[in-house]
Order: structure tokens, then sequence, then C-alpha cells
């Protein structure tokens, strides 16, 4: 029987030209080669499987090959070249640091160097997993490193940068290599199968790279895995089938549920990829990146960030165009959300099954809510109540002023049609009785003045409750039930409080402002806040269109207008820091500053 020979190791580069994905790093190192300007010490580093031991190798045989070819390569002819071929070469010496990693070894390594080449010109040590030397061999080691003999040359290979000495590093040339990319990945097992002759589906081989994460010797281990499986013949699904891989086609099905708002189909999915075997946590993280994927798909100029085949890439392409931005921002903030938490959560399921819920109703029409500044409901009822059990619901009215029936010595008669206006009303038609109704539900506030109480309606309205058939256009005002009502300063804080209560937490500053900040009601309709900068003044300038929106809309006043205006610099401003209100107090009583002094206080 033939020895077999895993890919990783049978199609291990042996040329410069030969390595994948570190074009930049080999015509580096082919150049210094060329000229002659050679490192006493090189630091490779990177992640696992991208061609750091295999590029010192390699290295290590071109500088001392006799007769070098044109490009910077190695001949593969000379003594020194066959020698290294055929692992009999006494010029290159590799040291594995994970088991030699004493200052012991250090020390034999260092009576080693002093012997020079007996072919060739320098000596050349690579010594892999360099940071798993201990801090006294590194020491024992510093000196030889800083100035070693001519012929010497060390290689240090690490996957963890972070771990090895300031003092090392500060006596290496640093080469870091990077992650092979995954069209670099796909070429190479392309490349690999059509020497081996085996048929594989483009697809296939993107899963396996994206697997592989950056790793050619992983990429290829993977691939000798499923070719066992396939026997030769390697499909998309017996791919994702032997490497516990969740299809694209399930979060493309899935991204559809939730730009329908099928929350159910999308539950039921989730419940068919538990059935398999997927861990809810995989689930989670895969949408996640699907989200990703379909983010950087809606921008062209983000295109290549999307590493999948091509016919993968024009169906995320087309479902891209479908999510609209908030949507995909939310979406994946809250898979984000359920990730970190998933692990300390006691129920997995419900969790992942909450997420999906909320992103499932993202791009449900949301109530305006007093122009979005209202609370939101997280989580909408699924289903749906029958018609004929639905409840009408109380609208809901600005807070009210009433009067209480006491009787005043010094009161003023009321109107006689006021008084007897129940007995007085004719049999009202069905356009009257919505008309009617349409005024009980935008009652206008009773206001107290001097202890006497006074209705502010109009008279005309009341005109229109006694006598609705009066009014030919009765119907088409109770369709279009808009008025502007009469409001007072302390009604016009009210609201302004409300609005700086219902502020994102992203501006607590401002709404902590509004808080404290004076507005006076110069009209009817119009009122001024005053503000103590310039900074301030253009910030609440432009917000001055949403908080007339706002106040509009709950004073029921079309004509509600703002302004804002810069305090003098003799005007009193109000304190808005702990600072600031000791200061105005100190400015009142000396006696708090003269306390101040004596217990030593501070303000905090």
């Amino acid at each position: 029987m033939e020895n077999y020979i895993v890919s990783a190791r049978k199609y291990r580069p042996s040329t410069f030209e030969s390595v994948v994905g570190q074009r930049a790093l080999t015509t580096t190192l082919k150049n210094a080669i060329a000229t002659g300007k050679l490192a006493h010490a090189y630091l490779f580093c990177g992640p696992r499987g991208v061609g750091k031991t295999t590029c010192a190798r390699i290295f290590a045989k071109t500088i001392n090959c006799m007769s070098p070819t044109a490009d910077g390569e190695a001949c593969n002819q000379c003594e020194s070249c066959t020698a290294f071929n055929e692992q009999r070469s006494y010029n290159i010496h590799e040291l594995d640091a994970a088991s030699n990693n004493s200052v012991d070894d250090i020390r034999q390594l260092v009576e080693q160097v002093r012997i020079p080449p007996q072919i060739g010109k320098y000596k050349v040590y690579i010594i892999d997993e360099v940071h798993m030397l201990s801090a006294s061999a590194f020491n024992a080691f510093l000196k030889t490193l800083e100035e070693p003999p001519r012929h010497a040359i060390f290689i240090l290979a690490t996957t963890e940068k972070h771990k090895i000495l300031p003092t090392i590093l500060s006596r290496c040339q640093i080469y870091d290599f990077s992650r092979i990319g995954v069209e670099d990945t796909v070429a190479h097992l392309a490349y690999v199968a059509s020497k081996e002759g085996i048929t594989a589906e483009p697809e296939a081989l993107n899963v396996i790279a994206l697997k592989a994460d950056g790793g050619m010797r992983d990429a290829l281990s993977i691939f000798d895995q499923v070719v066992s499986f396939t026997g030769g013949h390697i499909t998309y699904k017996s791919v994702i089938e032997n490497l516990n891989v969740l299809d694209y086609e399930y979060y493309f099905k899935l991204t559809g549920f939730f730009l329908e708002n099928k929350i159910s189909d999308a539950l039921l999915l989730l419940n068919d990829v538990l059935n398999k075997g997927f861990d809810g946590s995989h689930f989670i993280t895969g949408l996640s990146s699907h989200l990703r994927n379909l983010l950087v798909s809606k921008d062209p100029a983000t295109l290549p960030l999307l590493e999948v085949g091509a016919s993968i890439r024009e169906r995320y392409q087309a479902q891209a165009q479908q999510c609209p931005l908030p949507f995909l921002y939310r979406a994946m903030k809250l898979c984000n959300d359920c990730d970190l938490n998933y692990r300390a959560s006691k129920n997995k399921r419900l969790l992942v099954e909450l997420t999906l819920i909320q992103v499932a109703q993202l791009t449900a029409e949301e109530d305006d809510g007093a122009n979005g500044r209202s609370p939101k409901q997280a989580i909408k009822p699924i289903f749906t109540q029958p018609a004929a059990a639905q409840q009408p619901q109380a609208t809901a009215a600005m807070p009210q002023q009433t009067v209480q029936p006491a009787v005043q010595t010094n009161s003023t008669p009321q109107p006689a049609a006021t008084q007897h206006s129940n007995a007085t009303t004719p049999h009202a038609t069905p356009t009257a009785v919505l008309m009617a109704q349409g005024r009980e539900e935008k009652k206008i506030p009773v206001m107290k003045m001097s202890g006497l109480g006074v209705s502010i309606k109009r008279p005309h309205i009341e005109e229109e409750q006694r006598n609705p058939s009066s009014n030919p256009t009765a119907a088409h005002q109770a369709a279009q039930p808009e008025e502007d009502y009469i409001f007072n300063e302390r009604d016009l804080n009210y609201y302004w409080q409300e609005y700086a209560g219902r502020m994102p937490k992203e501006q607590v500053a401002i709404a902590k402002r509004m808080q404290n900040m004076r507005i006076t009601l110069i009209n009817d309709t119009t009122f001024e806040a005053v503000v103590d900068n310039e900074i301030v003044a253009k910030e609440f300038t432009g917000m001055i269109p949403t908080l007339q929106n706002y106040l509009r809309t709950r004073l029921k006043n079309r004509k509600v207008t703002m302004t804002v205006r810069i305090s003098a610099p003799t005007e009193k401003v109000r304190a808005y820091g702990r600072v600031e209100k000791f200061q105005m107090m100190a400015q009142k009583n000396s006696a708090l500053l003269q306390l101040k002094e004596e217990f030593g206080l501070e303000l905090y």
C-alpha cells in the first residue's frame, strides 16, 4: 500500500512564489536576499497555518543556495539545496520552544552557534513557538541574539507576539503574517483538487475556506476530511453536513420572515434548526453574520467585504435591497445582545426566541406616539383579538382642572341658555351625535380665575353643542375636529417636562438642561426658552421643529411657536450643577463659605 501523505504536507510550498496569500512578505524577503541585506534576527508572527515556518525554511534554503535563479529563488540543484530537500543539512536547525524552553536548552543552542557552517554561508536557527520560552531562557538568549556571529541568523516564529519580551522584539526584524483570504484559499484548494483528480463545487470550497478562518493548513486538513467523506466528489450539501455548518438557506428564509413579520414561521424555523442538533449560540452567531453580510451588500463600495461565493453573493445583493438600513442596524444590535447574554441565561432557548420576536417586529408599523417620543412596547402582541371582543379604548386627555360644585357667596349667575341646555336640546341626528362625541373627547380645560369658576369654551362651540342642526357644516367639522385650544404657562411647563422625561438616554444632558430651564409664555401661542450661551442656543434651535410638533399635539393648538433667546450678562440664570448652586447660595449667605472652610468640606 502506498504511503499516504496529507495534503498540508504534500503541497507545502517550497519556493517563495508558491506561498499563498503573503505576497508582500515574500517579495520583501526575496529583495533582501538579492541585495544581500540580511538581518541577524527575524521574528515571524501571525495566526496559525499562514506560512510562518514554511517561509522560514524557504528563506534558510535560499540564502545558502550556491546558484540562485534570476528571480531570487533557490535552484534546488546545488549541494546545499539537495541536502536541505533530503533533510540532512547541518546548516539549518529547528528548535521547538514549547518543549525546549529551559535555560539549559538555550545554553546548548548558544554553544552550537559558535560552529561555522560546513557548506554555504549561513547557519540558520529556526525557533518555533518562541513565546513558550521561560523568562530566564529569554534572558539567557538576549546577548547571543543581539551580537551573534556573522554566519548565524535566527528566525523566531510565534502566534502570540504580545507574550515576547520587549527586549527580544527590539533585536529582531518583525514580519506580521496576515490571514489568508477566502479567495486565495479557494483558488489553492481548487488547484489541489485538480492535482488529485477530485471534483469540487465552488460553493463547497468556499465553505471550507470560511471554516478554516484564514489558515491554509486547516483548510487542507478539512479538505482531506471531506474527500474521505464524499469519496472524491465534493458538493455543498456534503460539506455542510460533514462540517456541521448551517445552510445559508435557513438565514435567507429567516430574514424573509422578519421582513414579513411572520413570527410563528420564524419560531418554527428555529425549532427545526435546534432539532438538527445545532446550538442556539451557533444559530444566533450565524444570524449576526448573515445580517452583517446583508449590510455590506447594500453598498457596492463595501461589497468586497463579503467573503462568499459568486452565486451566494448575488442572493445577498438581492435580499439586501429589501432590507432597510434601520432594520439591519437594530437587528444586528439585538442579535449581538443575545449573543452576549447567552452564556448567563438559564433559559437559552427562550432568550433566542425573544430575540427573533423582537427582530420580526422591527419592520412593523410603529405607533406615532406623540411624534415618536412616547415609550413603545418592546414586544407587541402576536395574536389579535376578534373584532367583537375588542373594547373601545379611551382617548388620552390632557390634565384638566375640575371646578367643585361648592356654593359660593359671590357667585355670578350663569347664562340661562347654559343652565337649561339639556332641557332645550332637540333630538340629535346621527351626524350630530357623532359631532357631540367628538366634542366630548376634546374637552377644554377649565381654569380658576380669582376663585371664580369660568369656562373658556368659545361661544360658538357652546352654541353648536346646544343646537347642532343650526350649523350646515356640522358633518364636515365632525370629520375634521382640529381646533386651537387655549393653554396657560402651567400646561406648557407640564408638557415641556414630559418631553424632557421621554428623551433617550443618549441625550440625558439635554434632558437635564430642559428640566432646569426657564420657559416663559410671551403671548397666547408663543413662548421663549432662555439659555446661557450660543452653543446651547444652536442645539435647541435645531430641536425647535420636533419640540413644536410635540407641544402642538399635546396642547391641541396648531399655532404653538417656540423661540430661543440667549440671556443677558446681567440676567439671572438658573444654576444647573452643584458648584453653581453652592455659589449662588453663598452669595446670599456668606456663612456657607465659612462653614465650608472650617469643616474642610468639598463638593462632589
